[in-house]
């Protein structure tokens, strides 16, 4: 599955959320998207994941424009004032209901279990602002893994909460898979600090590989038009000998 935003931009009440931006992510891909704060990443997460419309460019799911299908194939995970758990309710709330989304069992026990299996079940009754980031990110990254036709996921500045890239950056590539892709949106202080290619917000990202092919192309052209300028100088000089 191959998801390719294309000089998507979003436009607010008072300006520009997202200068255009172009970001091609393939099937089992990871991408980390950087920007200052203020530069709309959490409008850029919802337009990556059919949610908002883009004011400008269009995101296309394996070369199709279909905002539905996108929806479902893409998950936007913890975005602020979006679907980011309510910061007073226990950690054991936030799974159940996350569980019973996703057609599983959502009772007490069932979530104790869960969380057990975790190592995370004496988090349970914890106001879900002061569980343990490394915590908060896993469970939430697997609980949107989990649910039905899920394909890739977004997660939305796990750098707001949790200080340590290095950590929030493991976590999220461990959930790659050949068949699920992760794009992690972050600021670019924390992006500083990550040695990995990093996109930006408001830039072209086009990938390296297809730059190169044009290159490459090119250089066959100017190679073809040598080779003929050769041809035709070495024939004249035989008609005039």
């Amino acid at each position: 599955m191959e998801i390719h935003a294309r000089r998507v931009g979003v436009t607010g009440a008072h300006g520009p959320l997202v200068r255009p931006t172009t970001l091609l992510v393939g099937t089992g891909g990871f991408a980390l998207v950087a920007g200052d704060p203020g530069t709309g990443h959490t409008a850029f997460g919802l337009v990556l994941s059919g949610r908002l419309k883009p004011g400008s460019g269009s995101v296309l799911l394996d070369g199709v424009d279909d905002p539905k299908e996108l929806r479902k194939r893409v998950a936007l995970v913890d975005a602020p004032d979006v679907n980011e758990p309510e910061a007073a309710l226990s950690l054991g709330v936030v799974v159940g209901e996350e569980l019973a989304m996703i057609g599983r069992r959502s009772g007490r026990k069932a979530v104790a279990d869960w969380l057990a299996d975790r190592d995370a079940d004496r988090y349970a009754d914890s106001r879900f602002e002061h569980v343990p980031p490394d915590v908060r990110c896993a469970l939430l990254l697997e609980l949107a893994a989990a649910r039905p036709g899920v394909r890739a996921l977004v997660l939305d500045t796990p750098d707001r909460y949790h200080g340590v890239p290095e950590s929030w950056l493991e976590l999220a590539q461990a959930r790659v898979t050949p068949e699920l892709s992760v794009v992690v949106l972050c600021t670019t202080a924390s992006a500083r600090l990550l040695d990995i290619p990093t996109a930006r917000l408001g830039e072209d990202n086009t990938p390296p590989a297809e730059v190169v092919d044009d290159t490459a192309a090119d250089a066959d052209t100017v190679t073809d038009t040598a080779a003929v300028v050769v041809a035709e100088t070495e024939d004249v000089q035989e008609k005039t000998a």
